[in-house]
């Protein structure tokens, strides 16, 4: 699966606001902030190319699905379940 963003771009500050007994209690636990925030929204980008992708061809999946049901799949004969 292709990379949704570059890893390897430079780091950009930014600022934004957090709640701050959450932003207390990181901190004292020495949880890296940047690099939390980078997993989370790199997490929530798949979430949400995964859901447009799902979306676009949600079409094509429902026919594809009435074939199957109507046809049947190549395998059935081999499997054993």
């Amino acid at each position: 699966m292709p990379h949704l963003y570059n890893e390897n771009a430079a780091k950009k500050s930014t600022n934004l606001s957090i709640n701050s007994d959450l932003l207390a209690k990181v901190k004292k636990l020495n949880i890296n902030l940047s690099a939390t925030l980078e997993h989370a929204l790199a997490e929530e980008l798949k979430r949400a190319e995964r859901d447009k992708w799902l979306k676009e061809n949600k079409g094509a999946i429902d026919e594809l699905n009435k074939l199957a049901d109507k046809t049947g799949l190549f395998s059935d004969a081999y499997r054993g379940f």
